[in-house]
């Protein structure tokens, strides 16, 4: 992980945090990140704190999250910055997926719901979407989990491919 997406999914935490109780980020999630963002060399002075909290002091997670928060200066939250960072979410968890480092069904159903959910479903996402729906459809027979994991990975493999080329084509002054 880097500190672009780093600073993304704490950005993308932050905004969770305003959501009714029961959808908020754990503290431990809030820990976590606070560990990866570390790792990733993201700088700002409650991060250590924040990282190296205990089980016992988790109570204090969500009052240092703030403040690294404050700190990195990613307030106010504006919904393009939100969007950036989600989408910057999407193509780490599809590399991820690629680079065999994250469960393909746990990716999707993450690109699903941190990402293409709260983006309004982007073309770009929808096969990934579609894939992340099948796994969650009642069935009678259980689905092929590893037919499954292959097709996200693929999936996910075109997604970067594509976005690749959607980024790097020239943009005529659109």
């Amino acid at each position: 992980m880097d500190a672009v997406v780093a600073i993304s999914l704490i950005r993308m935490a932050a905004a969770d945090l305003a959501m009714e109780p029961w959808q908020r980020p754990s503290a431990a999630y809030l820990v976590q990140l606070g560990l990866d963002a570390l790792t990733a060399d993201v700088e700002a002075p409650s991060l250590p704190l924040l990282a190296g909290l205990a089980h016992g002091e988790y109570p204090q997670a969500r009052e240092l999250f703030a403040l690294v928060v404050e700190e990195l200066s990613l307030l106010p939250l504006s919904s393009d910055d939100l969007a950036k960072a989600r989408w910057t979410a999407a193509r780490w968890w599809a590399g991820q997926i690629v680079a065999c480092r994250l469960d393909p069904v746990y990716g999707a159903k993450l690109i699903y719901e941190q990402a293409a959910a709260e983006l309004d479903y982007p073309d770009l996402l929808q096969p990934i979407v579609d894939l992340a729906r099948a796994l969650d459809l009642p069935n009678d027979q259980p689905p092929d989990q590893q037919h499954i994991r292959d097709r996200v990975t693929s999936v996910a493999r075109g997604f970067l491919a594509t976005e690749t080329h959607y980024r790097s084509a020239p943009t005529h002054g659109f």
